[in-house]
């Protein structure tokens, strides 16, 4: 049965992402702001913010499955957003150097015409090495810091600046396919025909 899937993403990592699945799907930026609440749990803010990209893009395309998705680095309790500026994205390299963070990433599947929704999240631990200076110049000066949660992307040049991951990459990336693949097993999506 076919049925029409609609990333609420513009990001191109987590449409490089899904086209690993071998599933036909559009993508379609969503206009909401990424704004979190400090006072409320942050799996729940990332849920919160996932769901309203997807229902954002549903408002258009109301027949259509969408995925929603927002990704946060956590570390000692602190929550990175993406870096403003080479400053900001100085001082949260500097403070990730040598510790362990986690990178938190919520995901909605919503249909509105089937009414159908389901929510998840999914957290890797991703452990830093200790960083120099020389280190986290010659990163920011690549630009790549800058449209990423953390200031850093595993898939690119950041990788040199990991000592190791426990837990799912794509999460990492900003997007965790398997589970994802769960539920679009659920509602009878298979690039495969074991379904």
């Amino acid at each position: 049965m076919y049925q029409k899937i609609i990333l609420a993403s513009g990001s191109p990592r987590r449409r490089a992402l899904l086209s690993r699945l071998g599933i036909n799907f559009q993508y379609v930026t969503s206009t909401i702001e990424e704004k979190l609440n400090p006072d409320k749990d942050i799996v729940d803010e990332v849920i919160r913010l996932a769901t309203m990209k997807a229902y954002d893009v549903a408002r258009i395309y109301d027949e259509a499955f969408i995925i929603g998705a927002d990704t946060v680095v956590v570390c000692e309790g602190k929550v990175l957003g993406k870096p403003l500026t080479k400053e900001n994205a100085v001082k949260m390299l500097k403070f990730l150097s040598g510790k362990k963070h986690q990178v938190i990433t919520g995901v909605a599947v919503i249909n509105k015409n089937a009414k159908f929704i389901k929510q998840f999240h999914d957290i890797t631990d991703v452990y830093f090495k200790n960083l120099n200076d020389d280190l986290i110049e010659w990163y920011i000066e690549n630009d790549e810091p800058f449209d990423k949660a953390g200031a850093y992307g595993i898939q690119g040049m950041g990788c040199l600046l990991v000592e190791k991951i426990e837990g799912s990459y794509e999460n990492v990336v900003g997007l965790p396919v398997s589970k994802l693949f769960d539920v679009f097993k659920e509602i009878g999506i298979s690039p495969y025909r074991g379904l």
